[in-house]
């Protein structure tokens, strides 16, 4: 019997992934950060077995089997199973759970594909015994394979994931970090996270990025995107926090906007994140703070800012924002340092 457990997060992304190639490569690289408090902890335990002809595995989310989830994590792991060998002569018994509440609209995707990448990464060194040259790197690339954004999430602070000659080791196969080229103004960032709406998105992310590759805007959209990347990654290296705002919410907001003008549009967005949008806007104007938001694919709202302003952002979320926020649920993160192996 051998056992692994990871903690990884969840990430943020200011330039958006939004379409895809084959295999899960981006049609444009995207730039995120990792958060300290939306985490998942995964245990693999792996088992030898007689019956070495088929990947076999037993989930449980939070102490509940799921069977539903396990036949997403097969398909994962036969994908994988090129690499990793080893995999039909084990049994897998898989336990995962969340920091943050179930359902609550905050993407799992990539905390969950970057623990189970960096599992199953460390069990293999020591199946075949072996070392991994790129331990981390080998850990994005296979966390991409389950989930695109994933693969940023292997690493904390602000990675990058996409080719782009503006980053002479970027990759479209796997992620990496861009700490070393971030301005101090950045490295402080608070991330609070409006729940809008709980529960399931009624487009997934998967059907989203399928939608926009018949979108009549995508080849624009794609080339947005290598600016704006090419535009972040100088405001992150120079501090300058008016261009900043202004690069993370169009980006935000063209996430939307391509979904509402799909082939078969959609809108994920609600009444109240406009409402929180506007109100931020004002917030911004009166205050001449340095508060800013980004959207997922999703109805809820980040509010981003620096350290200096986070007791000011933090009295407006609790005078005016709640009560846009479903049950009054928000959740509060930063600039996190990356996966932990416990």
């Amino acid at each position: 019997m051998k056992t692994t457990t990871w903690q990884s997060p969840s990430n943020i992304a200011l330039v958006k992934y939004w379409g895809k190639k084959e295999n899960q490569i981006p049609a444009n690289p995207s730039i995120s950060f990792s958060l300290n408090n939306a985490l998942t902890t995964t245990t693999i335990s792996a088992e030898i077995k007689e019956n070495r002809n088929a990947i076999s595995i037993e989930f449980f989310f939070e102490n509940e089997k799921n069977d539903a989830f396990a036949i997403k994590i097969i398909s994962f792991l036969e994908k994988v199973a090129s690499e990793f060998t080893w995999l039909k002569s084990y049994h897998l018994t898989i336990n995962s759970s969340n920091t943050f509440p179930h359902s609550s609209g905050i993407a799992s995707s990539a905390s969950a594909f970057s623990a189970l990448a960096l599992g199953l990464c460390t069990l293999h060194e020591e199946i075949m015994e072996i070392k991994l040259p790129n331990f981390y790197q080998t850990a994005s690339y296979w966390a991409r394979v389950g989930s695109g954004s994933a693969c940023r999430s292997v690493y904390g602070g602000y990675n990058l994931w996409g080719k782009t000659s503006l980053l002479a080791h970027s990759s479209d196969e796997y992620a990496v970090n861009i700490d070393d080229q971030i301005h101090p103004n950045f490295k402080t960032f608070n991330d609070t996270i409006l729940i809008i709406e709980k529960g399931k998105k009624a487009v997934s992310s998967t059907q989203g990025h399928a939608l926009l590759k018949e979108h009549p805007f995508a080849q624009m959209r794609y080339n947005i995107a290598n600016e704006n990347t090419g535009k972040l990654l100088s405001i992150l290296k120079n501090g300058e926090m008016n261009d900043f705002i202004k690069i993370v919410e169009s980006e935000a907001l063209m996430l939307h906007a391509l979904m509402m003008t799909s082939p078969t549009p959609f809108i994920l967005v609600k009444p109240n994140t406009l409402a929180v949008i506007e109100k931020i806007w004002d917030f911004r104007n009166q205050t001449h703070s340095e508060l800013l938001f980004t959207l997922d694919a999703g109805a809820n709202v980040h509010l981003l800012n620096s350290d200096k302003d986070n007791e000011q952002v933090q009295q407006f979320v609790q005078n005016e924002l709640i009560g846009y926020c479903q049950n009054d649920l928000y959740f509060c993160n930063a600039i996190g340092k990356g996966p932990l192996k416990i």
